[in-house]
């Protein structure tokens, strides 16, 4: 009788452990919050060119002009430390990303590029900071996609030059899927479930999230191109 009991006793006390995990599990999977309605673009704010943002059919779409510089949809609130993931689809032409830790210039502000022996003028305004790149580079066969490049700033902090592996996760004119996390000085990215890179950098801890169309002074073959977003969606840490 005895040993029957210890019995109900062990397993009750790991059904109430299975419980709790899973109970643990669903709070931390409701812990997402959708950045985009798939209706509407409430939330975002554009800055910089004269990209057209727009909703169809449940995607966010971005169009390229002829001459324009970059443009950006950009979350009206800022993120710290957080896990972002989306979907992305680009035309090959049209180089594009994803700013984090995103924020402006208030004046006008003259920066030095990485290497320090290049300095270039931006305009207040201007939108800075980290960018997860989507650089879908064919006639290079660059394809540094889920690298990280200093959008008006220092350029180049972490590509895929020796992640091949990563290179050849994306995929070219297709539904394309993003990981990428901050925390701390730390940010990791994944293009398709592969680790794309790893940086250590203590710049910015925060700021907005931006979806970028990029610019061009005349037509390279990048106006009227398109990129779009879906399932776009966050957990802050």
């Amino acid at each position: 009788m005895n040993q029957l009991v210890t019995f109900y006793l062990k397993i009750m006390r790991w059904l109430g452990l299975a419980l709790a995990i899973a109970l643990g599990q669903a709070g931390y999977a409701d812990n997402w919050v959708s950045l985009f309605d798939g209706k509407t673009l409430k939330g975002w704010e554009k800055r910089g060119g004269t990209a057209k943002f727009v909703v169809e059919d449940g995607v966010i779409l971005g169009t390229g002009p002829k001459r324009s510089p970059n443009t950006f949809l950009c979350t009206k609130k800022t993120y710290s430390d957080f896990v972002l993931e989306l979907e992305f689809k680009v035309d090959a032409a049209l180089n594009s990303g994803v700013q984090i830790r995103g924020a402006v210039y208030g004046g006008d502000t003259e920066v030095t590029k990485k290497g320090g022996k290049k300095k270039k003028r931006h305009q207040a305004g201007r939108v800075r900071g980290y960018q997860v790149e989507i650089d879908p580079d064919t006639t290079r066969n660059r394809m540094w996609t889920g690298g990280i490049y200093d959008e008006a700033r220092r350029g180049w902090l972490a590509d895929l030059s020796k992640n091949k592996l990563a290179r050849d996760a994306f995929k070219p004119e297709q539904w394309n899927h993003f990981r990428i996390q901050a925390n701390g000085d730390q940010i990791k990215t994944w293009i398709n479930g592969v680790h794309a890179v790893t940086l250590r950098d203590s710049m910015d801890a925060s700021g907005f999230i931006g979806l970028q169309v990029h610019g061009q002074s005349k037509d390279k073959g990048r106006a009227g191109k398109q990129v779009r977003w879906r399932n776009i969606r966050i957990k802050e840490f």
